[in-house]
C-alpha cells in the first residue's frame, strides 16, 4: 500500500516537483508578454506516465498511484478524493463530473456523464417566487433548494470497476491520511474563504470548519484536519461507491438538504438510490487536420467549442497570429454565434430534442459568412441559427437565461499503457450550496438550470424537470490526430471554460505556441457581446482596437485553471495554469 509522504505536505509545489521527478525537465521558456503578475510555469516532459491537476497534493496522489502500477482510472479516484479535501470550493464527493476517456487497447474514446440530476420532487417552478418571478441567484444557491443528486462518487466507482487495476480502498488511503493528519490551507483556499465569509457563515457546521473559534476565516498555512471526511472515505473504502447512495451517508445527505434553515430542498433517498452514470459517445469536431473530442449534452462544451473552431476554420488564423486584433475579432464573434446556439438549443438531450446539424460543415460555413473582418457583429446579427433537424421534428424554443459560475477543477492523466483521462469536476458555485455533511460540501447544481421555464410563450430547453441533468459548459477534451491521441485538455471557469479551451487549442495548433505557452497566454473571451480582457496582462493592449471594431470591452480577472498533456514524438509534455496552484508530475 502506498501513502502520501506527509513531509511533502509542508513543502512548496516547486520543491515537491523537483524532489519527485528527476526525469522531468523544462521544455520551453515563455515570453514576458504573457505574464499576468503570477509566477509563470514551464512544461514538464516525461516518458512513461503523467498527471496534471489543480493542487500539488492531488497531483502527488495520482502520481503515486501510477508509480505503483495503477491505471489512469485508478489515479482518477485518488486525485478526485484528494481534490475534494484540499480544494473543497471547487469539487468533491457532493458534486458531479464529466470524464472523457481514451482506451489504449481499443483505441477508442468514450465519455462518462456523472452530472447531477434534479430530484424527482423538483418542479420547474423551484426557483420561482409565488407570483412567478425568478428568485435572485444566491437566494436559490445557499441552502438545500439548489442541491442535485451527486454523481461524482458513482462515476469514480463505475470507471474504476471498468478500467481499474489496483484495489479500490487502496486508492482512497492517501486522502484518508491527509484528512486525519492535516494539510496546510493554500493561498487560494484562504482567499476564497475570506471572500465568501457571509455565505459560509450561514450554517454552523460549515462555519465551524472554515473559520477559527474567534470567527476569523482560516488563513494561508493553517493546518486543517477533517476527520469526518476521513471517516466517509473509510466507509467507501470498505463498502464501495454504493455506500454513498444508500445507508448512513445517503441518509445524512437527505437530512441535511431537507433541514437547511430558510431554504430547504427536495432531494430524497430515492434520488440517490436510482442515480446512474451514463456512458455516452464522444462529440467530435474536425479542426484543421485534428479532431477535437469531448462531452456532448448535457454538456454544451464539445458542441460549442466545436462550433467556435468550425467557424474559425474558415479563416487563416495562422497567418494573422496571436497579436492580431482581427484574429481575436474572428474568435470572439465565432464564440458569440456559438453561444447563441448554445442558449437556444443545448440541454439534456434525454429530455429535449436537439438539432443534429450544429456541427455540420455547411452550417458552420454559413455562420462564418456572417463575420466581416474588422467589424464586430451587431447585437441584432448574433442570434441562434437554423441548423438541420435530421432525426427529430424541429422544436420552437426560447433562449436560456441561466447563470453558471466558475468554481470547478480539471485534471488530466496518461498512464503507462497510454490510457487517458480528461476530467472536469465541480460543485458549481464556490463552496456549492454551503451545506456540509460527513466532511464534504454539497453542490448547488440545480441553479445551472434556467430559473424561467418559458419566454414569450416558448419553452426553454434548459428548464428544470424531475430527473433532468442541468446544462454545463465543462469541456474536458481529447484532441486526436488521425487515430492517435494528441492532446488532453480542459479548464474550470463557468461558461468561460469554452473560450479558454478553444483559444488554447488555437494558440497551440495555429500559432505554434508550446502547450505551456498556450496555457499562459492572456485570455480574451467573448460570450454575449462584451469582450472580456484579462486584467494585468498584454490582453489589455487589445482594448482600443477591439473598441474601434465596435465591441464593448471589460478588463477583469479571468482565472482559468487549464491543465493539459500533449502526446508528441513518444513524449508526454504537461502544462499547468499559472493562475491557480496546479502541478504537473510525470516519469
Amino acid at each position: 500500500m502506498f501513502k502520501v509522504n506527509l513531509l511533502g505536505l509542508m513543502v512548496s509545489a516547486s520543491l515537491l516537483a523537483s524532489q519527485t521527478y528527476a526525469s522531468s525537465q523544462a521544455a520551453d521558456t515563455v515570453s514576458p508578454e504573457v505574464s499576468s503578475g503570477v509566477e509563470l510555469k514551464h512544461s514538464v516532459i516525461a516518458n512513461e506516465y503523467m498527471v496534471a491537476s489543480a493542487n500539488p497534493l492531488a497531483t502527488k496522489a495520482g502520481y503515486d498511484v501510477l508509480n505503483a502500477g495503477g491505471s489512469a482510472a485508478d489515479a482518477m479516484v485518488a486525485i478526485q478524493s484528494m481534490l475534494g479535501l484540499v480544494e473543497p470550493q471547487s469539487s468533491g464527493l457532493g458534486g458531479g463530473a464529466f470524464m472523457v476517456y481514451y482506451d489504449a487497447k481499443s483505441k477508442k474514446i468514450t465519455t462518462f456523464d456523472g452530472r447531477e440530476t434534479a430530484p424527482l420532487a423538483a418542479t420547474p417552478e423551484l426557483f420561482q417566487k409565488a407570483n412567478g418571478e425568478k428568485m435572485k441567484f444566491y437566494d436559490g444557491v445557499v441552502g438545500g433548494r439548489s442541491v442535485g443528486t451527486p454523481g461524482t462518487v458513482r462515476l469514480m466507482g463505475t470507471v474504476h470497476k471498468r478500467f481499474g487495476k489496483l484495489a479500490w480502498g487502496q486508492l482512497l488511503q492517501s486522502s484518508v491520511d491527509v484528512a486525519e493528519q492535516g494539510f496546510k490551507v493554500s493561498p487560494r483556499l484562504a482567499g476564497l474563504i475570506e471572500k465568501d465569509q457571509k455565505r459560509l457563515s450561514h450554517y454552523p457546521d460549515t462555519q465551524a470548519y472554515f473559520f477559527n473559534t474567534d470567527g476569523s476565516p482560516l488563513q494561508e498555512g493553517q493546518l486543517l484536519k477533517n476527520q469526518a471526511y476521513a471517516n466517509t472515505l473509510k466507509i467507501l473504502a470498505k463498502e464501495g461507491a454504493d455506500a454513498f447512495y444508500s445507508g448512513k451517508i445517503a441518509n445524512d445527505i437527505v437530512k441535511r438538504v431537507k433541514s437547511a434553515k430558510d431554504n430547504p430542498g427536495v432531494l430524497a433517498s430515492e434520488d440517490l438510490a436510482i442515480y446512474k452514470v451514463k456512458e455516452r459517445p464522444a462529440t467530435c469536431a474536425p479542426y484543421r487536420q485534428y479532431s477535437v473530442c469531448g462531452m456532448g449534452p448535457p454538456s454544451s462544451g464539445a458542441l460549442t467549442v466545436g462550433q467556435i473552431l468550425g467557424v474559425a476554420n474558415q479563416f487563416d488564423l495562422q497567418a494573422m497570429g496571436k497579436d492580431s486584433a482581427q484574429a481575436w475579432q474572428i474568435i470572439g464573434d465565432a464564440s458569440r454565434l456559438a453561444f447563441a446556439d448554445r442558449g437556444r438549443y443545448m440541454a439534456d438531450s434525454d429530455f429535449v430534442p436537439m438539432p443534429q446539424g450544429l456541427l455540420a460543415a455547411d452550417y458552420l460555413a454559413s455562420r462564418a459568412a456572417l463575420i466581416t473582418k474588422g467589424t464586430a457583429l451587431s447585437k441584432q446579427q448574433v442570434t441562434a441559427g437554423e441548423p438541420d433537424w435530421v432525426n427529430s421534428e424541429k422544436l420552437a424554443l426560447a433562449d436560456d437565461v441561466s447563470i453558471e459560475f466558475p468554481s470547478t477543477s480539471h485534471f488530466v492523466i496518461v498512464d503507462k499503457e497510454g490510457n487517458i483521462v480528461s476530467m472536469t469536476t465541480t460543485i458549481e458555485n464556490g463552496f456549492g450550496s454551503r451545506l456540509m455533511t460527513n466532511g464534504f460540501l454539497l453542490n448547488n447544481e440545480l441553479t445551472d438550470f434556467s430559473f424561467s421555464t418559458h419566454k414569450n410563450g416558448y419553452p426553454i430547453a434548459n428548464r428544470l424537470e424531475p430527473g433532468k441533468r442541468p446544462r454545463s459548459s465543462m469541456s474536458p477534451s481529447i484532441v486526436m490526430k488521425g487515430d492517435q491521441p494528441y492532446l488532453a485538455i480542459g479548464s474550470p471557469g463557468g461558461s468561460r471554460i469554452i473560450g479558454y479551451v478553444a483559444s488554447t487549442i488555437i494558440a497551440h495548433l495555429d500559432w505554434g505556441l508550446s502547450i505551456q505557452e498556450a496555457i499562459n497566454l492572456p485570455h480574451l473571451v467573448n460570450r454575449f457581446g462584451t469582450y472580456d480582457l484579462e486584467k494585468g496582462t498584454s490582453a489589455e493592449n487589445f482594448k482600443e482596437p477591439l473598441e474601434k471594431m465596435g465591441y464593448k470591452v471589460n478588463v477583469r480577472d479571468l482565472t482559468s485553471g487549464l491543465h493539459a498533456i500533449l502526446l508528441k514524438d513518444g513524449k508526454l509534455i504537461g502544462g499547468a495554469d499559472p493562475r491557480r496552484e496546479g502541478l504537473v508530475l510525470g516519469k
